[in-house]
Formats: structure tokens, C-alpha cells, sequence
């Protein structure tokens, strides 16, 4: 087949994959649920029948074993606690104990809007979001420091001071007859890890049994579909995992009455939009509960203690712990947290790539400092790495156009007989030792790097509003003058050049046009991803040009 054939398929394959990817992400499947998947039972359904329920806008519904964790819709502001540190800017309602606020401080909404900072929980706002905990107490669901419970604390104010490397934010709750609860919330600097814990004490002559739940309640708004608009391809909804798989649930399916649950131990759950991500994570080796549900406004994705309660011996006294994530979707903390949960980071089906890729990416720009020139190294590194083997086809394409003249003239001769011209070529091919199909061999090679890139350049909150030089403000953002594309469109142009023009007149229109496709498909994409293809396309130019002279040079020695 001819080579120019082949590289033109390849390349509308490359766009048709592309479509086919983002037609998956809005319209596909979801994935079934873990293997570990049970119907919630046991004492696990025993604590979910006793979690109490509250008439609030927008409050999830599900069937009766999935309760409704809704906070109060309105509150008393004197019942509001602040938190502040050096990354987030966090409001806890002292009316449940939940957190019903948290403001990003270093990641303005839009580059060009410093003031405005991404909220990723507002009980008043939109999307609603709240992170409810609680713990409850076998029989006694009404006294037990649940999300509905009264908690008192010191201060009204915390702040996260120079010098300490956290800040606790305790909350007492105490029974008449002796049993207490002390919820802490523990925030530490430069971090959007949040830990929790229920201290509790019992003073009582019997013993209870204590199990713990947790929630994130958030505003189901999915972006609408644009190519003008690269945030709006990335997943938003609830993600769980068992520990070792990991799920996205449809939010169109849950609103359709579909109620998702596992159980399984070092599992956690999480709700997930462009570059931010709000996680509930238990301790690893505790058994869970997990269920997810949806309403026309809101979803809820929920862990529930499960198959053992904690029981406290008369006189003593249990910490039961879990941890929070509320920020960006930095893949160094949340691997901390949990070795699966950087998985939020959602790269889709080349996540096998696109992690190393990144992690690569990251080491080049520790240093360098930018991410943009991390780009065009790592693109030389990737041409290096596969340089014999695009040389070889490199060597082939110059043989190609060394031959154009003597494959025109047999097409002229033979124009009438297309067996036997392809008889005819194919001879020539093997009397030349030239693999006509090596031209395509380069875009293929390229194809999945350039679909990695894509993700990467997408899903990494560590590019997100990142600089290059001069105009390119935004590496994760499109162009805003397509300068890039432009130069990319001609680079393209320049490559068609040096490689062997298709005799096929038809083919050789296709070709030309081809650039053109490309700049206007390209005006869109992540500049960065833009930088990406442009640097490779002129290291493949200057690669074929080297190919191409020495050919030349060996051709006439022969000659």
C-alpha cells in the first residue's frame, strides 16, 4: 500500500480515536461495579437504617436502605466556625459538625481574576457541596454525635500560624449520662489533607457500640460539551474504588434511580471535576460500606461503617479516625493519603502511559522551573528514545522520493492494468529494499504519546494556569492568539515537503489540505499539547532533512 495512503488513514484514525474517546466519556457505558459488590447488610445495613434523615432543597433520595444526609439548608452565623491556613480558607457549622465551606486560596477560577477563588463546598452555593461526618451509638440514634448532633468549641476562629505545621479544630459533644464525643479536625500546612477524629469516652456502666459514617454531598451540574471548553471533557461525578479498581458512576444513570454499593476494606470514595477532587477515605484496614445516589439536583457518594462496630468498655474510651482530601488533585498528596487515590487524576484508558509520562514531566521541571520547556525536552527525550527506529522509516520515505520519478512512469505505463502496476511496484520495492508502509511507522509511534499528552495536559491541576514565555499565559488553556497552531499548520506544510509527494493526484490534494485540518483541529487543544506536537514536528523536520542529504549524497556516489 502506499505510503502516503497510510499516513493519511492514520492520521483521520487519530482524529476518529479521538472522537470515538470523548464520545465514551459523555455517552459509554459505565463501568460495572467491583467484584466485592454486595447489597449492603449486617450491621452496616442496621447503621444505615438508623442514620437520621432532615427536609432540606435538593436532598438525594435512594431506596430505603441509602439514607438522606442532608444538612439544614439555613444557619445560624454565630454557630460558624473559620478555618484558615497557608492553602485553604475552610467553614465548619458547629449545628452537625459538618464542613460546609472551602475556598482554594491559591487557585483563582480564571488567571485573569486573582480574587476569585475555586470553591469546592457552599451550602448557598453553586454547585452545593457539603462533607458531612458522624458517629452513632447502637440504639441510641438520637443521642449519639451524629451530623445533626450540637458540638460546641472554644474558639470561633482558628488559623493555621507561622511556625506550626497544623492546626486543630476540636468540637466536644457530651450525653447526660456521661458519654462524650470530641470530633477534631486536624489541617496541616501546605496540605489539603484533612484528618478527623472521634474521641470518644464512655462514663457509663455499660458498654455502646460505636460505628462512624461519612458523606459528600455535592451539586450534580455537569458542564455542557464544547470544543471551546477542554474542562468540560474531563469527568465530573462520583468515583469509588476498592482499593485496587476504580469506578466512575454516571450521574444520568443514578438520577435515573440506579443505586451503586461495595464493601470492601482499604476502599475510599471521592466526587471529582477538572483538577479538583473531594475525597472521604477510611482507615485501610477497616471494613466499609460504600453507596452512591443521585436526585435530579444533587449526588451523594457515602462510606458507612460497616460489619463491626467499635465497642467501648465501660470507663473507656476509643479514637476513631478517618481522612479527608479537599483541594486540587495533586497526585504527590493524595498518593500519601491512599496508593490508589491519585486515580482520580483521571487519565482514562492511557493511564498505563500517562502516569509515568507525567512523572517524567514533573522531574524535568523540577528542573527547570517551567513547564513549558519541560514539554519540548520531553519531547526530544521521547524522539530520542525512539530515534533508530524513525530513522529507519526516515531512510525509507528518502528512497520514496528518490523513486517518485521511475513509480510516475510506471503508473503512466500501466494506468489502464492496476494488477499489474501494483505487481510492478511492489517488484521495485523489493529490488530497492524499501518498505513502502515504514512512512507511517513515525505516526504511529507518535499517535499514543500525543493521545497521553492530551490527558496529561488536561487532568494535571500542576499545569493548570501554568506560564510558557511571551504569550502563552495558560498551558492547560488554548492559544488565545492560535499562534501556536499557526506555526504548527506550517511546520506540517514543510514536513509534506520533504516527504515523497503521492502520485495519486487525489491523494496529493488530500495531503495538502491536510495542514489546514490539522491547524484549525488543533486552534483548540491545551497549548501545551500544541508545544508538544510543534516541537516534535520540527525535530521530525530536521530529522528527514539530515535523512534526505545524506540519501542524496549516497545516490549520487552511486550514480
Amino acid at each position: 500500500m502506499d505510503n502516503q495512503r497510510l499516513f493519511s488513514w492514520g492520521l483521520f484514525g487519530l482524529m476518529v480515536f479521538i472522537c470515538w474517546n470523548t464520545w465514551q466519556a459523555d455517552y459509554g457505558p459505565r463501568p460495572a461495579p467491583p467484584a466485592q459488590t454486595t447489597e449492603v447488610s449486617g450491621t452496616a445495613s442496621t447503621i444505615a437504617d438508623q442514620l437520621p434523615t432532615i427536609d432540606a432543597p435538593s436532598t438525594p433520595t435512594a431506596s430505603s436502605d441509602v439514607p438522606v444526609l442532608t444538612a439544614p439548608s439555613s444557619t445560624d452565623p454565630s454557630r460558624l466556625i473559620r478555618v484558615s491556613t497557608d492553602v485553604l480558607d475552610v467553614q465548619i457549622d458547629l449545628d452537625g459538625g459538618n464542613i460546609v465551606g472551602a475556598v482554594l486560596k491559591r487557585y483563582p477560577v480564571a488567571k485573569n481574576r486573582p480574587d476569585d477563588l475555586v470553591t469546592l463546598l457552599s451550602r448557598d452555593g453553586n454547585p452545593y457541596g457539603v462533607v458531612q461526618t458522624g458517629l452513632l451509638f447502637a440504639g441510641s440514634n438520637e443521642q449519639s454525635p451524629s451530623h445533626l448532633a450540637s458540638y460546641e468549641s472554644a474558639a470561633r476562629e482558628y488559623t493555621l500560624t507561622d511556625g506550626n505545621d497544623f492546626v486543630d479544630v476540636a468540637l466536644t459533644w457530651a450525653r447526660d449520662d456521661g458519654v462524650s464525643a470530641r470530633k477534631v479536625y486536624r489541617f496541616f500546612r501546605d496540605s489539603y489533607q484533612i484528618d478527623v477524629s472521634f474521641d470518644v469516652r464512655n462514663a457509663t456502666d455499660t458498654p455502646i457500640n460505636a460505628g462512624p459514617y461519612g458523606r459528600i454531598v455535592r451539586g450534580a451540574t455537569i458542564p455542557e460539551r464544547s470544543m471551546f471548553n477542554v474542562q468540560s471533557y474531563s469527568f465530573t461525578g462520583p468515583v469509588m474504588s476498592d482499593g485496587s479498581t476504580y469506578d466512575k458512576y454516571d450521574i444520568d444513570d443514578l438520577q435515573e434511580g440506579e443505586t451503586a454499593k461495595f464493601s470492601t476494606t482499604g476502599g475510599w470514595i471521592a466526587a471529582i471535576q477538572y483538577h479538583f477532587a473531594i475525597a472521604l477515605v477510611p482507615p485501610p484496614d477497616a471494613d466499609w460500606n460504600y453507596t452512591v445516589a443521585a436526585d435530579a439536583d444533587t449526588f451523594s457518594v457515602s462510606a458507612l461503617a460497616s460489619k463491626a462496630r467499635t465497642t467501648i468498655a465501660p470507663g473507656g474510651s476509643a479514637q476513631l479516625p478517618l481522612t479527608l482530601f479537599i483541594g486540587p488533585k495533586l497526585q504527590k498528596q493524595l498518593g500519601a493519603i491512599s496508593p490508589k487515590l491519585p486515580l482520580t487524576v483521571d487519565y482514562g484508558i492511557l493511564t498505563l502511559l500517562s502516569a509515568p509520562l507525567f512523572d517524567v514531566l514533573q522531574w524535568v521541571h523540577n528542573a527547570v522551573g517551567n513547564w513549558g520547556w519541560a514539554i519540548i525536552l520531553v519531547t526530544v527525550l521521547i524522539k530520542l528514545v525512539f530515534y533508530p527506529l524513525t530513522a529507519a522509516s526516515g531512510r525509507s520515505m528518502a528512497r520514496m522520493r528518490e523513486l517518485a520519478p521511475r513509480l510516475k512512469n510506471l503508473q503512466d505505463r500501466y494506468k489502464d492494468d492496476r494488477q499489474e502496476l501494483s505487481r510492478q511496484m511492489m517488484e521495485m520495492y523489493k529490488r530497492e529494499k524499501i518498505n513502502p508502509a515504514a512512512g507511517c511507522l513515525p505516526l504511529l509511534i507518535q499517535m499514543p504519546f500525543f493521545l497521553a499528552f492530551y490527558w496529561v495536559l488536561l487532568e494535571s491541576v500542576e499545569m493548570r494556569q501554568a506560564p510558557f514565555m511571551l504569550w502563552i499565559e495558560d498551558l492547560s488553556s488554548r492559544d488565545p492568539f492560535f499562534v501556536l497552531p499557526l506555526l504548527m499548520g506550517a511546520a506540517m506544510f514543510i514536513q509534506q515537503r520533504l516527504n515523497p509527494a503521492p502520485p495519486d493526484p487525489v491523494q496529493a490534494k488530500v495531503m495538502s489540505v491536510l495542514p489546514v485540518v490539522f491547524t484549525v483541529f488543533f486552534a483548540f487543544f491545551p497549548a501545551g499539547l500544541v508545544l508538544y506536537w510543534f516541537t516534535n514536528t520540527l525535530l521530525t523536520i530536521a530529522q528527514q532533512w539530515r535523512i534526505n542529504t545524506v540519501v542524496a549524497r549516497e545516490q549520487a556516489a552511486r550514480s
